[in-house]
């Protein structure tokens, strides 16, 4: 007699079993485990990536650029640079503020007047050194071009060193800029005296040419890079000449500390054709940085110098001393250190 409690002594007659459903191959539950751990591993990494990276949330707000005197190669690589930062920071409200040279500059950087600027090193290295306001936290986020030494002179004059300049009209730059910083060590260094051996004519680039063709100075200094729009119109439209000053190399080393920062440099004859120069003209150098301090935001630095590597070559077409600027020398900043965010960007590999 048939077993009533077997489960299948309660199916109708003529029931069939469904056929059973084909099994699928599948790897084994270990490997199952382990390759589902892996894609979580490698998903949780690539979250990490983008929040880190390119899911960072682009700097917003108003930023500022302090550069220099409105005719000046500073003024006119922050007027150039600006659509740049306008078109990779879309969130900034960018200014750029004129200034009276690398000394103002850091004034106004370290005050919060600007967030950015752009100085000499050898001004820098001053503004450290006599422990201004805010110069401890000063930071650099680049090493930009040089600027070359000019010192300007009418073409028949009988001037051929620094040492030649006593009893003269001489242009010296601004108070707070980093040319009257040279001017004045290179006439120490021609060991003139800047207040008595000289009349000093505290006069910028903006100025400077319209007196020396109205005899208004018989000669002035000018740090910038090549070429200075300026001084190109000036030798298009008026016979001058750029002194050597080669000869200030080694007095100028004397100095000890304070001149550290500058080098030997040669200007060429096509830097200012129209001054109709037969040889390079050997002259000082020194390199110029774009600057902020420790409490800019990181973000923001590294966007910004990302921005200034990006550019240089378009920028480079209309100032040509921003073709100078290298992604290979440009983390040497000295005296300063490198900002967090632009040795972030440095690191990163993406230029």
């Amino acid at each position: 007699m048939p077993d009533s409690s077997h489960p299948l002594a309660a199916r109708p007659r003529g029931w069939q079993d469904p056929p059973m459903a084909p099994r699928i191959p599948h790897p084994g539950r270990r490997r199952a485990v382990r390759a589902g751990a892996v894609a979580a591993v490698l998903c949780a990494l690539l979250t990490w990536w983008l929040v880190t990276t390119e899911g960072t949330p682009s700097p917003s707000g108003r930023m500022s650029i302090a550069t220099g005197t409105p005719s000046g190669v500073y003024a006119k690589y922050g007027e150039l640079l600006k659509p740049y930062l306008a078109h990779d920071l879309p969130g900034l409200d960018v200014r750029v503020r004129h200034s009276q040279g690398s000394l103002d500059n850091l004034r106004q950087v370290a005050s919060g007047e600007a967030d950015f600027a752009i100085a000499t090193a050898d001004a820098v290295a001053k503004y450290r050194d006599g422990k201004r306001p805010g110069a401890g936290h000063l930071r650099a986020c680049a090493r930009l071009y040089d600027d070359y030494i000019h010192l300007v002179v009418r073409k028949d004059a009988r001037i051929g060193s620094v040492r030649d300049l006593k009893g003269l009209k001489v242009g010296v730059g601004p108070d707070g800029s980093g040319v009257q910083l040279i001017a004045r060590r290179l006439l120490a260094a021609g060991e003139l005296d800047s207040a008595r051996d000289i009349t000093p004519v505290k006069a910028g680039i903006n100025n400077l040419p319209g007196l020396l063709r109205n005899g208004g100075v018989d000669a002035f200094f000018w740090s910038g890079g090549l070429p200075t729009l300026s001084l190109q119109q000036l030798s298009e439209n008026f016979p001058v000449r750029f002194v050597q000053l080669g000869d200030m190399i080694a007095p100028l080393q004397k100095l000890g500390e304070p001149a550290r920062h500058y080098r030997a440099a040669v200007m060429p004859m096509d830097a200012y054709p129209f001054a109709h120069a037969t040889e390079p003209v050997k002259t000082i150098a020194v390199a110029n940085l774009l600057i902020t301090t420790d409490r800019v935001d990181a973000a923001l630095t590294e966007g910004v110098t990302r921005t200034v590597i990006r550019s240089r070559d378009d920028i480079g077409k209309e100032v040509h001393a921003a073709q100078l600027v290298d992604l290979r020398t440009a983390v040497f900043t000295d005296p300063l250190p490198l900002h967090a965010g632009a040795r972030r960007y440095y690191v990163s590999g993406k230029p």
